[in-house]
């Protein structure tokens, strides 16, 4: 008798669905943008994280042969200063790359305090309903109608040179980080509080709480999975707006203080000598730029492979 035929794994269809990791990855990839963004955003993290090895020059050096050296590429330009030197003689190359830092550091954390907050309200108000949910949308009408460029520069204005035990420039970057995360969380909140309505009427919600699940199960278990591709994609989204108002702060001189340099002081800086060259106006202008349209770029790229149905 002949030996019985050894049955061959099963094979995935053609037609299978692919994971969804794989399908966001290649939905992902597929978006130009998307892709250059994230591309941007890591250069500015490596650039800030490691400018103490990348910039040419310590970022509050002067030099005083050097006062308003043009870029390389002009006449009387040097690759020493391969974008010149401002009006004091420190390179803007550097001042550049060390911008970078406070920046992304105000941005990113500013955004996941808010996200933070705002998940946390936004899904106790939506699932809980009743005097919780007014109580919280109330509080989110009165944050949203609160002007929080006037409340940064009166706070601002006053920070002490030390507090907590914190000093100096760490403490002014904590305080704008602090305003960000306290002013923005509402509209994360109402975000995850209309996810939120719907998500409780689902029937994976009814059926764990057929089963006898506690509400702090089915809310941090069952609710709160379904909404990290939203939080993701509105917390990089909430990024550039983060850069956008720390550079108002800094242009307005309520921000970090020299010698740490910023692009919005870099921008306040060349308004008294851009009519001698207005191309020192560039460099900042265009990091900002670049910045806030690569984070916008990444965030829609996010959404568009999170939701393949917004496309």
């Amino acid at each position: 008798m002949s030996a019985p035929l050894a049955l061959a794994p099963p094979r995935a269809s053609a037609g299978a669905p692919a994971a969804p990791w794989r399908e966001f990855w290649s939905g992902f990839c597929a978006n130009r943008g998307a892709v250059a963004g994230f591309a941007v955003m890591v250069t500015l993290l490596l650039l800030a994280v490691l400018a103490d090895f990348i910039a040419p020059h310590p970022p509050g050096l002067t030099n005083d042969a050097a006062f308003l050296v043009p870029p390389f590429w002009q006449a009387g330009g040097s690759s020493t200063y391969p974008l010149g030197t401002d009006a004091i003689g420190r390179d803007i190359l550097s001042r550049l790359i060390y911008g970078a830092r406070p920046a992304m550091i105000v941005a990113f954390a500013g955004a996941t305090l808010a996200a933070l907050a705002g998940t946390l309200l936004g899904l106790w108000a939506g699932f809980h309903g009743g005097w919780v949910d007014t109580f919280i949308s109330r509080i989110m009408d009165v944050f949203l109608a609160f002007p929080v460029l006037l409340f940064a520069l009166a706070l601002a204005g006053v920070i002490p040179d030390s507090a907590f035990g914190v000093r100096g420039n760490a403490l002014r970057i904590a305080v704008i980080i602090f305003i960000i995360g306290f002013f923005n969380w509402p509209y994360i909140g109402r975000l995850m509080r209309g996810q939120t309505l719907s998500l409780r009427e689902r029937e994976f919600v009814d059926a764990a709480r057929s089963l006898g699940a506690k509400r702090s199960y089915i809310l941090y278990r069952e609710v709160l999975p379904n909404l990290v591709a939203p939080i993701l994609v509105y917390s990089t989204l909430l990024i550039p707006t983060n850069i956008l108002f720390e550079a108002a702060l800094s242009f307005l001189g309520v921000s970090v203080r020299p010698p740490q340099p910023t692009w919005g002081g870099m921008l306040s800086d060349a308004t008294s000598f851009y009519q001698i060259d207005a191309e020192f106006l560039f460099p900042a202008g265009l990091a900002i730029f670049v910045t806030v349209l690569a984070f916008n770029l990444l965030g829609d790229g996010l959404r568009d492979a999170l939701d393949p149905r917004s496309r």
